[in-house]
């Protein structure tokens, strides 16, 4: 009967290669710094140490450079990148404009970049909000971002035109040709 110890180095490069493929779909080097310590456990069984003390290299080798190594290597990818918040992030602070009358049940808001989401306030209302009225998102839950009501600044916000929106009259109405007279209807 043959002694399965003989066979372990096999055991260890299947393992070097799971990890080194699941470290390919994550990119978080830690897979790759488990790899690198079933790479140890194979040194040590290609140098005829027993099993137990092969599992001990590969686990303190991995330990010791998740450690050290890991963080700095994080460090390096993440240098330079652009820390702006974007997709869900970016809507948090974001200011907005109720479109459609914001009550407990909920309602719409355009917000400054132009979006036009479904809404509900953070707290329930006393009254609704009324369209044009200014909020601020706090929250995104799903396709439902969580407002409240929002102080107006001094000035506009980045993009967004914080007047209150004109109300459309009937006697507001122009001809097609532009002079300015009304249409009858």
């Amino acid at each position: 009967m043959p002694d399965l110890t003989e066979y372990s180095w096999i055991a260890w490069v299947a393992v070097i290669l799971i990890c080194v493929i699941i470290e390919l779909l994550t990119l978080e080097f830690t897979f790759l710094m488990i790899a690198a310590g079933a790479v140890g456990g194979l040194g040590a069984d290609l140098l005829g140490a027993d099993w137990w003390v092969q599992i001990l290299v590969a686990l303190v080798l991995a330990v010791l450079l998740i450690l050290t190594i890991r963080p700095l290597l994080l460090r390096l990818l993440h240098r330079g990148a652009d820390p702006t918040p974007s997709n869900l992030d970016a809507l948090i602070g974001m200011a907005g404009r109720v479109a459609l009358a914001l009550d407990d049940i909920g309602g719409q808001v355009r917000l400054a970049n132009g979006e036009t989401w479904t809404a509900r306030l953070d707290e329930a209302p006393e009254q609704p909000l009324p369209l044009g009225a200014v909020v601020t998102v706090r929250r995104v839950l799903g396709s439902v971002v969580i407002v409240e009501p929002a102080v107006v600044p001094q000035t506009p916000a980045a993009g967004i035109d914080l007047r209150a929106p004109r109300q459309e009259r009937p006697d507001d109405r122009r001809s097609a040709d532009g002079r300015g007279k009304s249409v009858e209807t």
